[in-house]
Formats: structure tokens, sequence, C-alpha cells
């Protein structure tokens, strides 16, 4: 698996959203029911939505998240190298300042971290998106 970076609104055409997030200065990661690894909040984007508003329902749905800020970064596609069959997506960066309960979904628990953890769902995407936000906090 591959992943690129993009200038926000460059790639026209989206299938997902990535929501980048922190509580308190630390990145909160989510994990599923089916998994042991650590993912960033995300997924489809529904017909009937705009990539901000899958993006804030995704936060809400694997979070939790009920007060945040919230704010497009960029465009990513991934794919994979051997059939270069992939999608494109909107990475957003969302400031978390509340959670309430965790809703029912496909997620089992959320946790901070003050790094990423060596244990994510998504090795090839997940540390290039979060080194884009770092370089451009800086």
């Amino acid at each position: 698996m591959r992943c690129q970076v993009y200038e926000l609104n460059s790639l026209g055409s989206y299938k997902y959203v990535v929501v980048l997030s922190e509580h308190n200065g630390r990145i909160v990661l989510s994990r599923h029911k089916e998994r042991t690894t650590w993912e960033t909040q995300g997924g489809h984007i529904e017909q009937s939505e705009t990539s901000l508003e899958a993006a804030k329902r995704e936060l809400y749905e694997e979070s939790g998240a009920v007060d945040y800020n919230i704010t497009p970064l960029c465009d990513y596609r991934a794919w994979h190298e051997e059939t270069g069959r992939g999608a494109n997506g909107v990475v957003f960066h969302a400031v978390i300042r509340e959670f309430g309960a965790m809703p029912d979904s496909e997620m089992a628990a959320i946790s901070e971290f003050t790094a990423l953890p060596e244990n994510l769902t998504y090795p090839a995407i997940t540390p290039v998106l979060f080194e884009y936000l770092a370089n451009k906090s800086l």
C-alpha cells in the first residue's frame, strides 16, 4: 500500500475521509472491535454527504467526540502498488475539547497517545498523514 498527499481540493473526486484527532495535545486513535490495531477516525463519504459532513459523522461515531474544531487539511490518495487500484480522500484535523459516551458502532475503544503506536491498522497511510500535519503546523 502506498499513500501520497496533495494540496486540498486538488484531486476532485473523493471516496473517503480521514480525521487526524487530538485531545489535550495527544493523538486520539480508535480500535475496531474486530482488530487489535489502532486507527484514525474516518470512512466512506455517503452519497448525500459533503466530505465535512462525513468527517464530523465519522469522528463522532468512532470516538464519541461532541465538542471540537475540525478543519480540512489536505487530499490524499492510497493505492496498492501491485494493482494500481486505490481511492482518493480528504484529510481533516480535529482538536477535540469534549467526548460524550462512545456510540454503539464498529469501534471498541479510543485511546490517547503521545506518538503513533507501532500497531497501526494502516501503517502505510497513517504515518504519512500525521507527518504532513506536523510539517504543516511548523
